[in-house]
């Protein structure tokens, strides 16, 4: 077994990695079960899942004086793993609350578990579930046509009339080609392809000679991590000369590395925190967002140049919120006290976060608006924003 669990409490950090170990499960008033891929193919977006809500931890790690314990496993990027490891998190475990993972299928296979053991889950990435359907679960991340409405706007501010799609084979290139779909036509923009590959891929050579030969003014690629980074890498190759879009899933420092010169003056919208020092003072996530960088610096030793562990911390800051709520209705660890937590998210209103401010209510998975959202231009390994 690939699992890793890492268990961490206010004060300090006790990890314990173990090829197959559970941690001592210190006492604690509130439990925290986190999945994420430390392993395999979506590492590049796991790990700093990982080390943003180490981060949150230290930012907040008690709520009404009660302490919280957070646990975490590694799925090994396998969205079957996910769903085994949001089970023992509920099951063994006994958390309060699920939260994760490194991708849409995971993060779906992982709510799954949240609705049949009535336990809350907050997404840490977009969910492709029916809400009505699934009531138990909602995600800081941006609504995908939240963000892809963003790009097609700036298609045509550049005066793109035809676009060529490249994206994952998963929920994930679905996601981001439906709201291409959706947004594209309504602001007079032809979609010409639509090509895919599996993010395990080593190649997409054959599918960029398609686009290519189509001719189209830009290409929308729907990938993410490090694979996302394949077609901008075989579109440089062919020589391209367009324009080359990305999304929210690029943003990361694994993707820039591998991508280099091939994604310079590549445009994709992301969260204002990936830019936050250059955004105006009375920008509402402004503050929030330099305390992040502050206590993920202090906590990790490093600074932090991606999107993903900032959803940890509002994911952090959303649970915190409607935890504080829900104590007074119920003690955790009871099946009283999910019920109430999960009834305190969806009432969550204004919740100042490093993504966007959040409000969330029932029937809908989403909790952010167009604060949530800017444009950035990828120069010389850099994210400039790109008013």
């Amino acid at each position: 077994m690939k699992s890793l669990m890492l268990t961490l409490t206010r004060g300090a950090i006790a990890a314990a990695l173990t090829a197959c170990g559970v941690a001592s499960a210190l006492a604690a008033d509130l439990k925290v079960g986190l999945s994420v891929s430390l392993s395999g193919p979506n590492s590049s977006l796991g790990v700093p899942y990982a080390k943003g809500m180490q981060a949150a931890l230290a930012y907040k790690p008690e709520i009404n004086g009660r302490k919280v314990q957070l646990i975490v496993l590694d799925d090994g990027s396998d969205p079957t793993t996910a769903g085994r490891n949001a089970r023992k998190l509920v099951e063994e475990e006994k958390v309060d609350v699920l939260m994760g993972t490194s991708g849409v299928p995971a993060a779906i296979a992982m709510a799954q578990v949240g609705r049949d053991a009535k336990t809350p889950m907050i997404g840490l990435t977009p969910i492709l579930l029916d809400a009505n359907e699934n009531s138990w679960v909602m995600t800081v991340a941006q609504p995908t046509q939240l963000m892809i409405d963003a790009v097609v706007e700036r298609m045509k501010r550049n005066n793109v009339k035809t676009v060529g799609y490249i994206g994952f084979t998963d929920a994930w290139g679905d996601l981001v080609y439906n709201a291409l779909m959706k947004a594209a036509p309504e602001a007079g923009i032809k979609v010409v392809s639509n090509e895919r590959y599996a993010r395990a891929d080593a190649s997409v050579t054959g599918q960029v000679l398609k686009i290519v030969a189509l001719r189209p003014d830009a290409v929308m690629t729907g990938g993410a991590g490090t694979p996302g980074a394949l077609p901008f890498l075989a579109l440089q190759e062919r020589g391209y000369k367009g324009g080359v879009y990305g999304q929210h899933g690029l943003i990361n420092p694994d993707f820039v590395r591998v991508v280099g010169a091939a994604g310079q003056n590549a445009l994709m919208p992301t969260g204002p925190v990936i830019v936050a020092e250059q955004l105006p003072d009375n920008y509402p996530t402004k503050k929030i967002a330099t305390d992040f960088r502050a206590v993920f610096q202090k906590v990790n030793n490093a600074p932090t140049s991606d999107a993903f562990s900032a959803y940890s911390f509002d994911g952090w800051l959303v649970f915190a919120d409607a935890a504080s709520r829900a104590m007074k209705k119920a003690e955790p660890g009871t099946a009283e006290f999910r019920v109430a937590l999960r009834d305190a998210i969806f009432s969550t209103k204004e919740v100042v976060g490093t993504h966007g401010v959040y409000s969330f209510k029932p029937g809908s998975l989403y909790g952010v608006d167009e604060r949530a959202r800017v444009i950035v231009k990828l120069d010389n390994g850099q994210w400039k924003l790109a008013p």
